[in-house]
């Protein structure tokens, strides 16, 4: 059985390490609505992948600033 002479060092252990970092992905953008989007995910703008919509987005409506007057109006 091997055995090592003497203890590895920590610059010694951290080069042989050095290639097994991590490397974060970089987002593509979404043929449809240029938004960035991960790589073979749904774009979660407009539901669509691979030119299919996959998923219906649901947007919120705001509410118009004219409503809000006229429940002022009638107190």
């Amino acid at each position: 059985m091997a055995v090592p002479y003497g203890k590895t060092s920590k610059s010694k252990k951290r080069k042989r390490n050095s290639h097994t970092r991590v490397v974060l992905q970089k987002p593509g953008t979404c043929p449809r609505c240029n938004s960035p989007v991960l790589s073979h995910t749904i774009c979660p703008v407009c539901g669509f992948y691979r030119g299919k919509q996959v998923m219906v987005i649901k947007t919120k409506e705001k509410k118009k600033p004219e409503e809000k007057e006229e429940k002022k109006e009638d107190k």
